[in-house]
């Protein structure tokens, strides 16, 4: 979105650099990377850069409204709720769609926003090999906020280990390396030496989780970085050896019911230009005439599983009643083709990553991510079969 740099990029890449930069990154997450990895990063204006920025932090603010929360407490299910809930949800990531502007600009448009953490250390390594591999000049930005590496590395430490040993600190996930998601569970490990661990491997004794080394030594869980999700366990019949109601002797780096609370179901209760019009659909009396501009959207799924773009009015209908408030009407966003590509237009979306540290006022943007796709959905499940498009990450003017 940069011209000079766009153009700068597109005449410099080639399919064998491209090739050796996945090689590359491959090595450096020890891992192979399970997703679609597009070719470019994206050259993101220092305006763009900004208003994202701050309407994240505004957002985030808003989502914690004591009006608001009151009203969240419908979003948790008893058998779900953890105990010990922090007074903020300490990750959230925001997603803004690049839509078509006056004169050539862009504006962004909120697509979503989650209480839970997202790629931190992947986009980090992601990004400074970028810059690294295909010599991008060192006066653009990887980070956000306008945080140095030192700087990010200690607002991630502070959030995650706190003033804990790391050796007690567990990244806790569902099957964690057979996830896509495994170049970040590497990528977080090593930059702050933490342990990842399956949830079904924990041990429960008394109030205290422990998980196993490879020896099988157990070791005591002081804080949990959790990335386990909730409906997945529950969508694949997955049983794990504590309950979430239980009062455990754990600290939660990013509590789990704020995955819950700061969902699709905050879209209705926002309030700032960035926001598309969301109504709950058990709340609509008469459905609108032109579907076609509208996203219908299960309130509790990851990943886009279940949304519909331009539903049909039968496809609305064939919801019953009694679960209509579990999903969303949204006003369809119109993607601009933000980035231009040798083979054409690309769509873009940007992933703002904040992470709120407890007695601050407001949370800090840190790190972003980019999808890119040319498809109705932008989702990397949804843009494997094309070029120029996929996972990215987001280069702006300092």
């Amino acid at each position: 979105m940069i011209p000079e740099l766009r153009r700068h990029f597109n005449g410099i890449f080639t399919e064998r650099r491209y090739r050796n930069f996945l090689a590359r990154l491959d090595h450096r997450c020890r891992t192979e990377i399970g997703f679609r990895v597009a070719e470019t990063p994206c050259f993101v204006p220092r305006y763009i850069q900004r208003q994202c920025e701050e309407a994240a932090i505004e957002l985030a603010v808003q989502a914690h409204n004591p009006d608001y929360l009151r009203r969240s407490d419908a979003t948790l299910r008893p058998e779900y709720t953890v105990a010990n809930q922090t007074d903020r949800s300490t990750f959230l990531t925001v997603d803004f769609a690049m839509t078509p502007g006056p004169d050539g600009t862009f504006i962004p448009k909120l697509i979503e926003m989650q209480g839970f953490p997202s790629l931190m250390g992947f986009q980090l390594c992601f990004a400074e090999l970028m810059q690294e591999h295909y010599a991008l000049p060192p006066e653009l930005r990887t980070i956000n906020g306008g945080y140095s590496r030192s700087e990010y590395l200690d607002i991630l430490h502070r959030a995650i280990v706190a003033d804990e040993d790391p050796e007690n600190v567990v990244l806790l996930e569902l099957d964690p390396w057979n996830q896509k998601t495994v170049p970040d569970f590497h990528a977080t490990a090593d930059l702050l030496g933490i342990a990842v661990a399956d949830i079904r491997d924990v041990r429960k004794i008394g109030a205290k989780l422990h998980y196993p080394r490879p020896d099988g030594t157990l070791v005591p869980i002081n804080r949990i970085y959790n990335r386990a999700i909730v409906d997945e366990l529950q969508r694949r019949k997955i049983e794990i050896p504590f309950n979430w109601h239980d009062d455990l002797d754990v600290a939660w780096a990013g509590h789990p019911n704020w995955y819950f609370r700061i969902s699709k179901f905050t879209l209705p209760f926002l309030d700032h230009p960035t926001v598309p019009k969301a109504t709950f659909l058990h709340e609509i009396r008469e459905l609108p005439d032109d579907l076609q501009n509208y996203v219908l959207k299960p309130l509790y799924s990851f990943a886009g599983v279940g949304v519909v773009v331009g539903p049909t009015r039968e496809e609305i209908e064939r919801i019953p009643m009694e679960e209509r408030d579990g999903y969303l009407l949204q006003e369809r966003i119109d993607y601009a083709d933000a980035i231009q590509t040798p083979v054409g237009g690309t769509k873009a979306e940007i992933r703002f990553m904040l992470i709120w540290l407890p007695g601050e006022p407001k949370p800090r943007p840190v790190m972003g991510l980019v999808r890119m796709g040319r498809g109705v959905m932008m989702g990397v499940d949804f843009n494997r079969s094309n070029t120029w498009i996929g996972a990215g990450c987001n280069l702006f003017e300092g």
